[in-house]
């Protein structure tokens, strides 16, 4: 028969990289307190990684040894499981479009939900809640632009969106201007001086 340890071991196993568990989760394999110590062992032996207090996620073995899953791959599947809005951070953003030169030294996403940090082996991450506004296009250039524009501030916005332009196409320029409608105030009006200007 199998130990509690061994079953959440294999269930961790079967899941797609990035799936984050819970002891809630893993109820049906044994009773709270000892699925709780089998997950310690597990953390402990190395077979498991603690995210962030009480989420854990299977490390990823490879021919080099184990691996922490790719942080993209959990902040997704956060995301799924709890039905967040989440994106790339405006810094992150910024880089991603080649307008900032500047590399973000630690990884940041935006939420929708609560700001907290993961720990990824000896990658640190946040997730920083952020208004709904600028959680707009989450996985489209056009939202990059957006989130970058915020980023830069209302001091910066003419200047940075002279550049943010340069690296959209017509289509993704078309989506940027769609987005006037949720922007603050500053923003809106960056935007629509960049809409008469086509």
């Amino acid at each position: 028969m199998q130990t509690t340890s061994q079953a959440i071991k294999a269930y961790a196993e079967a899941l797609p990289e990035g799936a984050t568990l819970s002891a809630r989760e893993l109820l049906h394999l044994g009773e709270r307190a000892a699925v709780d110590q089998a997950l310690s062992r597990l953390v402990r032996r190395g077979e498991l990684m603690r995210v962030r207090r009480g989420l854990f996620a299977s490390p990823v073995k490879t021919r080099f040894g184990n691996r922490a899953p790719s942080v993209q791959a959990v902040v997704e599947h956060i995301a799924k499981s709890t039905g967040e809005r989440v994106s790339q951070s405006g810094a992150s953003a910024a880089n991603l479009l080649g307008i900032s030169a500047q590399n973000p030294s630690r990884q940041v996403y935006w939420t929708s939900g609560p700001s907290r940090h993961l720990k990824l082996g000896v990658q640190s991450v946040e997730l920083k809640h952020v208004p709904s506004w600028q959680l707009r296009a989450p996985i489209s250039r056009a939202g990059y632009a957006f989130r970058a524009l915020a980023y830069f501030g209302k001091s910066e916005a003419a200047q940075a969106l002279r550049r943010i332009k340069a690296t959209l196409n017509e289509e993704e320029q078309r989506e940027l201007l769609s987005l006037r409608a949720c922007a603050p105030t500053w923003m809106a009006k960056e935007l629509s001086a960049l809409a008469s200007s086509q």
